[in-house]
């Protein structure tokens, strides 16, 4: 095979340093010529070379998926691994190709997603490798690999034809195996182990109505075999079940302005008993019950303080980690629980020490990320078939749930702006200000509030003492209400200034105010206090959530 093994002369391409997701570009940046190999040529030298490895490979479906999945499988030919688990048609949701991962043993998996981003040839583009235990790379190893795109001089390719990947089976790419497999089955089959798919089926037979949208994106097969076949939700409960390569469209973001049909179906007369949403790569969602949305820093903590109602999860959890942007809601739970909390960084891999060292359960972020051990990525059907098992097991309304939660813990009224598409040396100075002012901050007032304590968020990891600093200025008032301002590392155009606001309510208080009422007072004060219209021109944020 070794004649049909090419090095090819390239030459370092700016900008290929990952983010807390892997890279994510325009899709013509990465269709420019050399840009795929030279990234992944990048990832297989970073992590000791491919020679007698096996991978794992997959991604959401969007354009460029298919082209980027053949250069890859050929590179690793190339590379010497011995074998790479591909989905059928190169799909691969992000929390099943974790579970695959660690399923069979692989030594990683690059992933193909630009998750919540839009898709198509004018749209965005995703890479990103995971490790062994199937989460996201370390900040060490993306260290490596970004140190390595700076100085590659050439890449490894096999000469061969594309590979059919459109069937279940076993070909051959040089010495290579290429094994394709059912994107769903191993998924499924996980999902079977950890809920009580009885009660769900109970519950679906007993004329409970549903609608999940899969917004066209990878998680509409998974949602189909899983609801409608394997737990008999009526057909048609699965919405935009067809992956697109654009989605339809459509901004495969699970949230009340991306899913706008879906949220004003939940909020009109004749609404289904429950709803959910997932995004591009399957790895978020969205929760809503009839008359009723419930935010993921809120869905954290309900799911944390129910969770011994699922089998995987009876026997009680370990601890509960957070982002340090979502609310305080689930601290609350742990507290009342005897369990540890941690607060860590935005990024799912500032959660995979915690779960491999057991010290955690479940964790969460507030943009619409949860999961638990039993992969390490978030993981959107997860989270919704465990609020099905809680509905199962419970016999309440999502409304009664949330008022009976809120009732015993307090409420965390919540909500995020984002202000998109911020020239970078806007969004910098914004936080620059911030950060030049936090040693006097405590003590003045904005808009009515007084600060309480400010700073600079770092994490020091409590398994591996590696310590991350500048992720986000919080802000603590007096009256115990928050907001956290945090430049955005998930687009692909100037930066998303996001501006976190937080409001506790006790649980003696009234908890069925609006959040934007509630809230009023904190947007106020961060106004006052960063300055956002003088620094990015905006009246108003882009998106609400």
């Amino acid at each position: 095979m070794s004649d049909r093994i090419h090095s090819v002369t390239t030459a370092p391409i700016e900008g290929q340093k990952p983010g807390t997701s892997g890279l994510r570009k325009k899709t013509r940046v990465f269709m420019q010529p050399h840009f795929v190999e030279n990234f992944t040529q990048s990832i297989f030298d970073a992590i000791g070379g491919l020679q007698g490895k096996t991978l794992v490979l997959g991604g959401d479906g969007r354009f460029f998926n298919d082209r980027a999945s053949q250069v890859i499988l050929r590179m690793a030919a190339a590379n010497g691994a011995a074998r790479v688990i591909v989905g059928q048609g190169a799909i691969l949701s992000t929390p099943a190709a974790s579970n695959l991962i660690r399923e069979r043993g692989a030594d990683g998996g690059i992933i193909l997603s630009a998750s919540h981003n839009p898709g198509g040839e004018d749209e965005d583009f995703g890479m990103k490798f995971n490790g062994a235990n199937g989460g996201p790379a370390s900040e060490k190893v993306t260290d490596l690999i970004f140190a390595r795109t700076k100085e590659i001089e050439s890449y490894r390719m096999l000469d061969a034809q594309d590979l059919d990947l459109s069937a279940v089976g076993e070909a051959r790419l040089g010495d290579m195996v290429v094994e394709i497999v059912d994107p769903v089955a191993a998924y499924a089959a996980l999902m079977e182990r950890l809920f009580d798919f009885d009660a769900i089926r109970a519950l679906f037979a007993g004329g409970f109505t549903m609608r999940f949208d899969a917004m066209h994106a990878v998680t509409g097969p998974y949602a189909r075999e899983i609801l409608e076949r394997r737990l008999g939700a009526a057909p048609g409960t699965v919405l935009n079940a067809t992956p697109l390569p654009d989605f339809g469209g459509g901004h495969p973001d699970p949230n009340p302005v991306w899913a706008k049909p879906l949220f004003d179906l939940m909020m009109g007369a004749d609404a289904p008993d429950f709803a959910a949403a997932s995004d591009g790569d399957g790895d978020r969602n969205m929760v809503l019950g009839r008359g009723v949305y419930v935010t993921p820093s809120d869905s954290l903590a309900v799911l944390s303080a129910n969770a011994t109602l699922a089998p995987a999860y009876a026997a009680g959890l370990s601890g509960v980690a957070r982002s340090m942007p979502t609310s305080r809601a689930a601290d609350r739970v742990a507290a009342a629980l005897g369990i540890e909390a941690f607060e860590t960084p935005t990024g799912w891999k500032f959660f995979g020490n915690l779960l491999d060292a057991g010290r955690v359960t479940i964790c969460g972020e507030e943009s619409a990320g949860t999961g638990s051990d039993h992969v390490r990525e978030k993981d959107g059907l997860w989270a919704v078939l465990l609020w099905l098992n809680i509905l199962a097991a419970r016999k309440e309304p999502v409304a009664g749930i949330m008022a009976a939660h809120w009732a015993r813990f307090g409420r965390d009224y919540y909500s995020r702006h984002d202000y998109e598409a911020v020239a970078s040396d806007q969004a910098n100075a914004l936080m620059d200000r911030l950060r030049s002012m936090l040693d006097v901050l405590p003590g003045q007032d904005f808009a009515g509030l007084t600060v309480a304590q400010a700073d600079d968020f770092a994490y020091v990891d409590p398994v591996d003492e590696s310590v991350s600093q500048h992720q986000g200025i919080r802000v603590l008032f007096t009256d115990d209400s928050r907001v956290v301002f945090r430049l955005s590392g998930t687009g692909t155009e100037g930066a998303t200034l996001r501006v976190y606001l937080e409001r506790f309510a006790g649980p003696d208080e009234a908890h069925d105010r609006a959040p934007d009422e509630v809230l009023a007072p904190v947007v106020a004060g961060a106004e006052a206090l960063a300055q956002i219209r003088e620094h990015t021109g905006r009246d108003r944020p882009d998106v609400t959530t």
